[in-house]
């Protein structure tokens, strides 16, 4: 069983459209985990006004019946609310030479995929390239990742998220249950209350001055068996995927597992986890590897850090060039947010579900959703004789 996903669509445009292959047959998927965390995809003090007008209109075409998976491709869509407004200006078939002018963006912001875009593939107008390289895209990844988190739940594996600083304030790292859980729910992604404040405080200073800001997150998995991935092929490795996927999230400038960077200022007796027998068994003393050694999950949480640059649409914008006539100018402003890390997180927990999910299934494989499960029992099992 191979897990993939493919999307097409544009930021303004009708919508898009989702097709993830490779499910098993059975799987429940509850229209409300979805609106649940398309909600919270949209959340987090400082977004921008596109926050409040996006619907996030889903609609399932194939692949489910009566709630359930059938085993054939899982056909979804996310309509946009806004096309009718956009629509004379990037209809796919035929556009308004006026209303396609008014929205025209040609000097490229620094920061963004524009420049790039527009010199790959020749355009003379940035819309073709911001149109699809708009972090809106992610939205069709959350809802992939909801479907992953579903599949992972089936075999007790839990995915959660939290922000760890924004602006270079730093937030308290949720330590229990109820911190992850609190964080979920926090509009700004924090563990703790008193943690709020500051970053309102730090956001809205960044606003009044035309600025934004960016931040980091962390994301765990919890109840990953032992040995998924492999350390024999490069692109078997867990930590090569996981750092693959949370750096394809727009505006993500790094990634470490556990302890990451860190480790590199640290002698190896105070850099990895050492193996311990007690009550509960075979067991790590502490988690700096973050749950993964050898490019195989080792048993351990596994814990995922990525820092996110600031969003390169400003309100004062940064020096550019007009790719028309060659003259200096201000970059192109778009709607945009002053901070976006509580949304990135929740994406980042959306594409650490999907990674976990896709190592787990090419392991383990199962047309039926039964046969999956029995076969990740099965391998924990063999996990727990060596505990013993």
């Amino acid at each position: 069983m191979t897990l993939r996903f493919l999307t097409g669509g544009e930021s303004h445009g009708r919508g898009y459209v989702i097709v993830v292959e490779g499910l098993p047959a059975g799987l429940r998927l509850p229209r409300e985990r979805f609106t649940s965390e398309l909600a919270r995809r949209r959340r987090g003090y400082g977004r921008g006004p596109r926050m409040a007008l996006e619907r996030d209109e889903l609609t399932f075409w194939g692949g489910l019946r009566d709630g359930l998976t059938t085993g054939s491709p899982l056909a979804l869509s996310l309509g946009n609310s806004e096309w009718e407004i956009w629509r004379p200006a990037v209809d796919a078939e035929s556009v308004d030479v006026e209303a396609a002018a008014c929205r025209a963006a040609t000097c490229p912001r620094p920061g963004h995929a524009d420049m790039a875009g527009i010199v790959k593939y020749g355009h003379d107008d940035c819309r073709n390239v911001l149109e699809r390289a708009s972090a809106r895209a992610t939205a069709a990844w959350t809802v992939v990742g909801v479907v992953a988190g579903l599949l992972l739940e089936t075999v007790g594996i839990g995915v959660r998220e939290a922000v760890d600083s924004i602006g270079g304030l730093s937030c308290t790292r949720p330590l229990c249950d109820e911190e992850w859980d609190r964080a979920a729910a926090s509009d700004l992604g924090c563990a703790r209350e008193e943690d709020e404040a500051a970053l309102v405080e730090r956001i809205v200073a960044a606003r009044d001055e035309g600025d934004t800001l960016g931040g980091t997150f962390v994301v765990s998995l919890t109840g990953m068996p032992a040995g998924v991935g492999s350390y024999a092929e490069l692109d078997r490795r867990l930590d090569g995927r996981f750092a693959a996927a949370l750096m394809s999230i727009p505006a993500i400038k790094g990634v470490e597992i556990g302890d990451g960077f860190r480790l590199a200022d640290r002698p190896g007796s105070g850099a990895h986890d050492a193996i311990v027998r007690d009550g509960r068994g075979v067991r790590r003393r502490t988690n700096r590897a973050g749950g993964i050694e050898g490019g195989m999950s080792n048993g351990e949480e596994i814990l995922l850090r990525a820092a996110m640059k600031p969003i390169p649409t400003l309100r004062r914008p940064l020096d550019s060039v007009d790719i028309r006539t060659g003259l200096a100018a201000s970059a192109h402003v778009e709607r945009g947010d002053v901070c976006a890390v509580p949304a990135a997180a929740v994406v980042g927990r959306a594409l650490g579900a999907w990674t976990a999910a896709v190592a787990l299934a090419e392991q383990f494989g199962g047309d039926r959703l039964s046969e999956f499960v029995e076969r990740v029992a099965a391998f924990r099992r063999k996990g727990e004789i060596f505990r013993e």
